[in-house]
Parts: C-alpha cells; sequence; structure tokens
C-alpha cells in the first residue's frame, strides 16, 4: 500500500523485536492520547461490540470533501493503543480517502491480527467499521 502514513506505522512495528515490545509500545502510544472529557464518555459514543469500555469521538470539519477528526478513549491499555494508532491512521483526512483507504491492511501489516484475542480483534474491526461508516455520511451530507 502507498501511503504515507501506513508505511511509517510498519515501519515503526517493524523496527521493535518481539510482540513484548510491540505490546508495550502500543500501551504508550495510548497513554499519549489525549483523554476525551466526561461528557463525551456517553452511550452515543461508545464503540458498541468492544469487550472494553471504548469511546470514539468524530468531528466533520468543512471542505469538499470534508475531512473527519476522530479522538478515542478506553479503559483498557491494549484497547487505547489501537484506538491511538487507528487515529493516527484515519484523523484528520478526506472522508474519500478514509473509504477508501483498507485499515485493517495496516493491522495484518505489523501483525496485530494474528496477536490480539478475538475479543480484542473484534473490537478494532467495530471501531474500524464506525470509522468507515462516519467517513461516508460525511460524504453523503457534503
Amino acid at each position: 500500500m502507498d501511503d504515507p502514513r501506513v508505511t511509517d506505522i510498519i515501519d515503526e512495528f517493524d523496527f521493535l523485536d518481539g510482540w513484548e515490545e510491540r505490546y508495550a509500545h502500543l500501551i504508550e502510544l495510548g497513554k499519549a492520547l489525549e483523554p476525551l472529557e466526561p461528557a463525551e464518555r456517553n452511550e452515543a459514543n461508545k464503540v458498541k461490540g468492544c469487550v472494553s469500555q471504548a469511546w470514539l469521538v468524530s468531528e466533520t470539519l468543512p471542505g469538499k470533501p470534508p475531512c473527519l477528526r476522530f479522538r478515542a478513549d478506553s479503559d483498557a491499555h491494549i484497547v487505547r493503543g489501537l484506538a491511538a494508532l487507528l487515529i493516527r491512521l484515519v484523523s484528520d483526512r478526506p472522508a474519500t480517502e478514509i473509504v477508501a483507504l483498507n485499515a485493517r491492511f495496516m493491522f495484518d501489516a505489523i501483525g496485530l491480527a494474528e496477536n490480539l484475542s478475538a475479543q480484542r480483534a473484534n473490537g478494532l474491526n467495530v471501531m474500524i467499521a464506525r470509522i468507515e461508516a462516519e467517513a461516508q455520511v460525511a460524504l453523503t451530507k457534503a
């Protein structure tokens, strides 16, 4: 895939030795996420289908096509790290790029798909699907 963000993330994880280092790095990425406001931790922003408590907030920025900005939080360190990686990949992109982007490819390329529990993988897929759906909605409103 020829996308600088994807390439940067893949290169970053290729540099790490083994899954202990990769999980530690994922947790550090999650710690760097700015927490959501308490009012944003509501039912509308909750990621349904995720075993952990996780919230995803999106904002549509003006433009043709519109861009989307995402923020997220979770009570689980790994989920928060996954959200941080996902946000780094999709936030502040035009909705057309988000729809065309195969976010699962990046997670497969860094080996996360095979190293996540089924529950965490399901939560990640739910977050990706929600981001893609929100990008589609932004395009229909544009």
